[in-house]
């Protein structure tokens, strides 16, 4: 009897062990580094040491030393951008800033055969990408006697248009952009830009490419398409704004095929459109006609899809 009690007792306290490592080890969260005061690109056409200017909550701050320390209107707007993505899309990872590093482009050979732009325009990365430290960066340049100084045009719209490749990219925990073989490098971000610049206090900004884009066509899927006029502003004014460009990706992650978190192929026309009515949660067969032409190719596509992907519904 006097065993059994003393077997009881030890049979207790080893739940109780057990239950307290359970819980600590619950509790745990995972460790996130705080960015570092400099950085050593070490990515294609990029290889200088960059210093930290600027950290808050959303962003961490990287210039060359080349950029004008004075120029600082971009700590805001990126943190401000960045927080808004991370309201409409979702988290990005486990780290929630996102880092940015300007750059002072050289040109050299300025005006021969020869010219060549050094870091000029941008690029993105994301957690996914080992190749940039596993983190969510974008690294931008811009060349000339003014660059950077003032937030309108390209100054603005480049690096806010590379946060739209990491939402792309990476969003709701997959990684790849399966419709880029689609809309190619831009097409999304023209709208992606338009709705940042709307709800980051840049509304001058968002109705000069509003303004832009009415007149901007493009040979793909044929000549003379108006992706923004025709197909992205349609939806996304009738449909939700924001919300329905955000359904897109989480439609996507959650029905599109993947494997180990990555997307596993790239989208048809008719998957494309019968995932973005998905998001909208209307039928956009017509729009799709309207903005792209049609095909019975096309028709054959997007009979499948909705036979592939039974869930998406509208």
């Amino acid at each position: 009897m006097k065993i059994d009690k003393i077997c009881f007792v030890l049979l207790l306290a080893g739940v109780l062990l057990s239950c307290g490592k359970t819980e600590e080890a619950e509790s745990t969260e995972k460790t996130v580094k705080e960015p570092t005061k400099q950085i050593q690109e070490h990515w294609p056409n990029h290889d200088l040491l960059v210093s930290q200017v600027y950290q808050d909550d959303n962003v961490a701050f990287y210039y060359d030393g080349k950029m004008d320390k004075s120029i600082t209107w971009p700590y805001k707007t990126m943190s401000d951008t960045w927080a808004y993505v991370r309201k409409t899309y979702g988290e990005f990872g486990d780290d929630k800033r996102l880092y940015v590093i300007f750059h002072k482009s050289e040109v050299l050979n300025k005006g021969t055969q020869f010219e060549k732009c050094i870091t000029c325009g941008g690029h993105p990365a994301s957690y996914w990408d080992a190749s940039h430290d596993f983190r969510n960066i974008i690294d931008c340049g811009l060349a000339g006697d003014h660059d950077w100084e003032i937030p309108t045009g390209q100054d603005i719209g480049i690096p806010i248009h590379e946060v739209g490749h990491i939402v792309c990219g990476a969003s709701h925990g997959v990684k790849g952009s399966p419709s880029d073989v689609l809309w190619g490098d831009s097409k999304f971000m023209e709208i992606f830009n338009y709705d940042v610049l709307r709800n980051i206090g840049r509304k001058d900004e968002a109705d000069k490419v509003y303004l832009q884009m009415q007149t901007t066509t493009d040979v793909f899927p044929r000549k003379g398409t108006y992706w923004f006029r025709d197909w992205f502003y349609p939806i996304y004014s009738k449909y939700g704004e924001a919300s329905v460009l955000n359904k897109y990706f989480a439609l996507l992650a959650k029905e599109f095929p993947k494997k180990n978190g990555e997307y596993t192929r790239n989208l048809n026309w008719g998957e494309f459109i019968h995932f973005w009515s998905g998001a909208a949660g209307a039928d956009l067969k017509e729009q799709a006609k309207l903005a792209f032409g049609w095909s019975s190719a096309w028709e054959a596509m997007l009979k499948n899809a909705k036979e592939d992907f039974p869930n998406v519904k509208y």
